[in-house]
């Protein structure tokens, strides 16, 4: 490569590292209110990938009952399924399942946080938590996320049922 060539290359180099700076800082200015719009907007555009999911899972598992969560804690879905097992001794035993997915509120933290918890058969089969900070979020990794514990649910259930 010869030297017009290098140094251009240089040029736009330090350019894009600069650019890149600028754009961190910005990130860093944002405003109070621009961090709730942001958390807003992903937190809705996640509940719904939520809520298309576990619904898609409740067509392939039947007796699980959907419900939209908005409460307290966070925004998300549920599913529960409630079955009774017959034991070798004729004596009946209550089985509950459930997976629930949440994203936290907002807080001064700036974070967008997703809660899951799953239960098979009366066992705790995960309690996770997963976080980004809402100046770097990657809403396809959240999805991704999203995806790969609804399918693992998917799995565990199908092999203890």
């Amino acid at each position: 490569m010869d030297f017009n060539k290098r140094l251009q290359h240089a040029i736009n180099k330090g350019r894009a590292a600069k650019d890149e700076e600028l754009q961190q800082e910005v990130g860093k200015k944002m405003t109070e209110e621009e961090f709730r719009n942001l958390h807003l907007k992903y937190r809705l555009e996640l509940t719904d990938h939520i809520d298309d999911c576990l619904k898609k899972l409740t067509d392939h598992f039947p007796g699980f009952q959907f419900k939209t969560l908005m409460e307290e804690d966070g925004w998300g879905s549920r599913i529960t399924r409630d079955d009774v097992s017959i034991g070798s001794k004729q004596r009946a035993q209550s089985l509950y399942s459930r997976l629930e997915m949440v994203v936290r509120p907002f807080t001064d933290t700036h974070i967008i946080e997703l809660v899951a918890k799953a239960t098979i058969r009366n066992k705790e089969t995960y309690n996770r938590s997963h976080y980004q900070f809402i100046a770097e979020v990657d809403m396809q990794s959240f999805q991704d996320l999203v995806d790969l514990w609804i399918l693992e649910f998917a799995e565990q259930f199908s092999f203890q049922t």
